[in-house]
């Protein structure tokens, strides 16, 4: 896809986007575990930061539809791509990363959370390193009390890319288990030193929940 014209490409996934993830998706067997805690959260009006690794996140325009939440994209051509397919479908798309200045965008997520919004957040996006969590969902929840709600998934039927992310998919008919984390809380008020703690217990928390997954199929 990334060999086509811009122009191309654009039609294609403006109308074959959608339709196909929506009919590879419905042919799963999927399972949801810990939806408890994203209800509770939600019934509390709480801000929540959601946190997908990057190599993960081949379930994030189908899964979160309709729910009105706020996702970070990447103004990459990858970003691009998932902002044409999740455009249409319920989200409040917002485009910009860590390797790009994004004051704006930085501003909407934090007045999005204060309103007691929901944001979702690629923490080691959009390069890397793989699983190794930047500081920008930490000072989300510290500057405006939301919970991080870690998320991923595991499949019967993996099919692993050889991309630094080790990305991963499933073919159609396969069996899903789609996780919602433990909500963690981050203190206000930390100085550098103390986000940097909460930093460092949040990607080890998200790191072992990912792996604990990988191992239930």
């Amino acid at each position: 896809m990334r060999a086509m014209s811009p122009r191309v490409r654009n039609w294609l996934i403006d109308r074959l986007g959608r339709p196909v993830i929506w009919l590879w998706f419905k042919s799963t067997r999927m399972t949801i575990a810990g939806g408890e805690h994203v209800r509770r959260l939600r019934e509390a009006r709480r801000g929540i930061v959601h946190i997908i690794w990057h190599g993960k996140i081949f379930m994030v325009p189908y899964f979160y539809r309709k729910r009105n939440i706020m996702p970070l994209v990447s103004p990459s051509q990858d970003g691009e791509i998932a902002a044409r397919v999740m455009d249409g479908w319920g989200y409040k798309i917002l485009r910009g990363s860590g390797s790009h200045f994004m004051k704006d965008a930085w501003l909407a997520m934090i007045d999005e959370l204060k309103a007691g919004g929901e944001v979702i957040i690629i923490p080691d996006g959009p390069k890397g390193p793989d699983r190794k969590l930047k500081m920008g969902c930490i000072r989300l929840a510290a500057d405006t009390g939301a919970a991080i709600l870690p998320f991923s998934f595991t499949t019967d039927r993996k099919k692993t890319l050889k991309s630094w992310d080790r990305f991963l998919m499933f073919p159609p008919f396969a069996r899903v288990l789609a996780a919602y984390g433990e909500p963690i809380e981050i203190p206000c008020g930390l100085d550098a030193a103390g986000l940097e703690r909460e930093r460092e217990r949040v990607e080890d928390l998200f790191v072992r929940f990912d792996a604990d997954l990988d191992r239930r199929l």
